[in-house]
């Protein structure tokens, strides 16, 4: 994750934007991608000033709600068939052991388990079109996308943008702090370890060279 940071401070803030936006639209359709790496990364990228967190947020809400609903158009239109062409194309994301637990969470969630499977990794990939193939009423659809999006995205772009100004403040005014601790642990530490060589040194019994070793006295 901190590679994908890393290659995102390089680019210019518009094409960051574009790039969460269209990582993650292009995973809301049921193709596998790092989309939630993309979020988290450019959130964490905001906290550092350059990028701003209400434009990866929108970007990241637009990609997940456009992605999902292209995704129920094709899932509708390609049904079944379609989630068996992602099975064999994607098995380990999008075998037939992940597409029915998909299912179980549709059958026992309804349309709840597009809001809360925008949380999910599965989910978030497969929400679109298995909605679209089990025919889930597309009004229905869209709210339920919608709510989740919006959550999602501002909720994990916001909160990692909190947690990243703390710690990046936290570790600016404990710096010189920190410093001094580590410089005063270490001569204490040296300090007590001399003082420790010491008392081991005088308490080790001398032997006179030139007085005989009593009998018994050797192991």
């Amino acid at each position: 994750m901190f590679d994908v940071q890393h290659w995102l401070e390089s680019l210019p803030p518009i094409a960051v934007y574009l790039l969460v936006g269209g990582v993650i639209g292009v995973e809301s359709m049921g193709v596998p991608l790092p989309g939630e790496i993309v979020l988290v990364s450019s959130a964490l990228l905001a906290a550092t000033g350059v990028v701003e967190p209400q434009w990866v947020a929108t970007a990241a809400a637009t990609g997940a709600i456009v992605g999902d609903s292209i995704g129920y158009a094709v899932g509708r239109r390609g049904g079944r068939p379609l989630l068996a062409r992602l099975g064999r194309r994607f098995p380990r994301h999008l075998g037939p052991a992940q597409i029915a637990r998909a299912e179980q969470s549709f059958a026992k969630y309804g349309v709840w388990a597009v809001f809360f499977g925008r949380f999910v990794a599965l989910l978030r990939i497969l929400a679109g079109p298995l909605a679209g193939a089990l025919h889930v009423p597309y009004r229905r659809f869209l709210v339920a996308n919608a709510a989740g999006g919006l959550v999602w995205a501002f909720g994990t772009t916001y909160l990692l943008f909190t947690v990243g100004r703390a710690a990046e403040h936290w570790l600016k005014d404990i710096s010189w702090a920190g410093l001094v601790l580590a410089v005063l642990a270490g001569l204490g530490s040296t300090w007590w370890l001399r003082r420790r060589a010491h008392r081991l040194e005088s308490a080790e019994p001398t032997q006179d060279p030139g007085k005989p070793v009593a009998a018994g006295s050797e192991h």
